[in-house]
């Protein structure tokens, strides 16, 4: 029987198998297998556990950035009120000066007005003695006109004034 090239690879990989067996290839093959699938395992354990992590981190921060806008929105109300009650102080102090300065202008027009009504007055008073001295001495001469026009000037002056 003539054996070809094919038979002698069979029998030498059956031998080749055999041997390995005898030495314990396939448990080492085995145990290398069980470690890798172990090691892809805990990779995967690991790396849930970090995504787990990270998601609660992300939470936190998520929580963290509500609180943050939260606080920064209640600033932002509490400066708004503040600046509206200061221009609310500001225009109301605004109108108490204007009605102050009102009240001291009118008050020095009201006494402009009696200073000039007193200078007419005694203008007009210092004009009617004038004309009254001239009418007087023209009709009454001497020195009782003279007494009289200076009695008549001085009444109608206190009159007047």
């Amino acid at each position: 029987m003539a054996f070809g090239a094919e038979f002698y690879v069979l029998l030498g990989f059956i031998v080749f198998v055999g041997v390995a067996f005898y030495f314990g290839a396939h448990k080492m093959v085995l145990s290398g297998l069980d470690a890798r699938g172990k090691a892809i395992a805990d990779e995967l354990a690991q790396a849930v556990k970090l995504r787990e992590e990270a998601t609660a981190l992300l939470a936190s921060f998520e929580k963290k950035r509500v609180e943050a806008d939260a606080a920064a929105a209640k600033i932002v109300a509490e400066a708004r009120a503040e600046a509206q009650r200061l221009a609310a102080e500001a225009a109301d102090r605004m109108n108490d000066f204007v009605a102050r300065r009102t009240k001291q202008a009118e008050a020095k027009i009201a006494f402009a007005e009696q200073q000039a009504a007193a200078d007419v007055r005694s203008a007009a008073a210092d004009r009617a003695a004038k004309a009254s001295e001239i009418v007087l001495k023209g009709a009454v001469p001497g020195q009782t006109g003279d007494e009289l026009v200076h009695r008549e000037i001085n009444d109608l002056r206190n009159r007047l004034n």
